[in-house]
């Protein structure tokens, strides 16, 4: 049965706090054009200004994209902080990346512990680890890890 799953609230704390927010188009650490909670895309270019509804506009569309690949894509049932993980990952790094990654396989042969160690291994931006990806990717394990029950309720800072 395919996922049919919408982004939390946790999630979308995750992706905000991960993201941080800029009204003012700025190129990321490998020079792409980036604004509002990390959307980037051709809409993007030098002088570009938004307001932050803009961003959140951006933001949901850009999840709702994250969201529709991570259902399509995961073949095995997954609780909503596992969903939550996997479309924060998505949003940043792209649905090809997971399409073609290792944490997929594992995840959809069933291997949830295997797949949660596979975040780790995405903390590069061109050929240098980043800090700021590490973090990231050690508060997407956490809370894909984390019990269903403790994953209700709380914010994203609840995981790192």
């Amino acid at each position: 049965m395919p996922n049919t799953l919408s982004f939390s609230d946790d999630g979308l704390e995750l992706t905000k706090t991960s993201e941080g927010l800029r009204l003012i188009a700025y190129q990321d650490s490998v020079g792409v054009w980036t604004i509002g909670y990390g959307h980037t895309g051709p809409d993007v270019q030098h002088g570009l200004t938004i307001t932050e509804d803009q961003a959140i506009e951006l933001l949901k569309n850009d999840i709702a994209t994250a969201a529709a690949a991570v259902n399509k894509l995961v073949t095995v049932q997954l609780k909503q902080h596992q969903f939550d993980a996997l479309v924060d990952f998505v949003f940043n790094l792209g649905s090809a990346r997971l399409k073609s990654s290792r944490l997929l396989r594992k995840l959809n042969a069933g291997d949830v512990a295997g797949a949660a160690e596979q975040f780790l291994v995405w903390v590069r931006a061109g050929d240098q680890v980043l800090p700021g990806l590490v973090t990231r990717r050690k508060a997407e394990r956490a809370m894909f890890l984390a019990l269903e029950g403790a994953a209700q309720g709380n914010s994203a800072g609840t995981y790192t």
